[in-house]
């Protein structure tokens, strides 16, 4: 029943997607949520198959499209709304809980249309949560996830910034730290590398549509997801750590987006997952009433004298790892002097 709801939530996207581009084309009218809404009666009397999956995953996905224009037109850079395939192995939806019919007990969730399943369920939830709504997704690996949204009151006391860290991004360890620690990233995707190659050619080898492809397809992207829950559960524990130690952490406002698409940078970008720890930290220290400084990406941390303020401008070269500063005579280590002074600048900019 899962693949079918998926199914129908993919083609209903797909069919109000066109069918904007289409009036819209023709005949300059713009077809938004609500027409799409009543539209979508009549389809189901077109089609009864759609009547077979919860109905409310099928307005959640008039809603999703709807916001896929919003932002669209308010913000170009996110891109125009495209077609879902179904070849792409990866499928969710949407479901609002309605007059109760969503429910969480005896380690099984009930679903509309689909009854009761048996989740591994990984936190206890308080009595005064109230469930809202529950996102299912299946992985490539052909995994599901319910991602459950709870509505709570909480009031989050922010306190004044007394410990303050700053951190300098780094290729090969994550970061390096004012305090001169570092996160010792393993690099999990350069050691699973070797092996993530070999079944890759295997899977380059098969016939496209056989059994054995199939097999093959779910046994490399098992190895993706490994990967991936791996640096999630670094990135979450270090993030854990910071937020504990420290009221407010200072960082730079990198665009990891142009750093990941560089030839000579690439594959490191994408294997430490600076972009997803700064989330991570972000939403740590909010919830615990503390605060994330972000830097401005052209500040010269790298080429600035944490001790005296001299600008070094030989330290542009990135390959100059240790400097002595020409005024003061201090020792530095680019990276540690670097994170030192993103720490105070961020500061100024807390305490401003």
């Amino acid at each position: 029943m899962l693949s079918k709801t998926f199914g129908c939530t993919r083609m209903v996207y797909n069919h109000y997607l066109d069918k904007q581009i289409r009036l819209y084309e023709e005949e300059k009218i713009t077809f938004g949520y609500t027409k799409c809404a009543n539209d979508l009666t009549v389809l189901k009397k077109e089609k009864e198959f759609l009547k077979e999956v919860d109905s409310i995953s099928l307005q959640q996905v008039l809603r999703h499209l709807d916001t896929a224009f919003q932002n669209f037109f308010k913000q170009p850079k996110t891109g125009f709304p495209k077609f879902k395939s179904k070849k792409k192995h990866i499928n969710s939806y949407t479901t609002v809980c309605v007059n109760n019919n969503i429910k969480l007990e005896n380690g099984k969730i009930a679903l509309p249309k689909i009854g009761k399943v048996k989740v591994r369920q990984h936190r206890s939830i308080p009595e005064n949560y109230i469930l809202k709504s529950v996102t299912v997704s299946q992985t490539p690996s052909g995994k599901y996830y319910a991602s459950i949204l709870f509505e709570y009151e909480n009031q989050v006391q922010k306190s004044e910034p007394q410990i303050f860290l700053g951190l300098d991004f780094s290729m090969h360890e994550l970061y390096v730290a004012s305090d001169g620690t570092s996160a010792q990233y393993p690099r999990f995707y350069r050691q699973a590398l070797k092996r993530l190659e070999r079944e890759q050619r295997k899977l380059s080898k098969m016939q496209k549509g056989s059994n054995n492809r199939n097999k093959q397809r779910i046994k490399v992207a098992r190895l993706h997801e490994k990967v991936a829950d791996q640096r999630k559960d670094f990135l979450h524990k270090q993030s854990r750590q910071i937020t504990n130690a420290y009221d407010c952490v200072c960082i730079e406002n990198l665009n990891m987006q142009a750093m990941s698409q560089s030839l000579n940078f690439g594959k490191s970008v994408a294997d430490n997952g600076w972009g997803m720890f700064t989330t991570f930290l972000q939403y740590k220290l909010e919830g615990a009433g503390k605060q994330l400084v972000k830097v401005d990406k052209f500040f010269a941390s790298s080429q600035v004298c944490s001790i005296c303020g001299y600008q070094n401008p030989e330290t542009k070269d990135l390959s100059v790892r240790e400097w002595d500063c020409p005024c003061c005579r201090t020792h530095h280590d680019r990276d540690i002097n670097a994170a030192v002074n993103i720490r105070n600048e961020g500061m100024r900019i807390a305490l401003a």
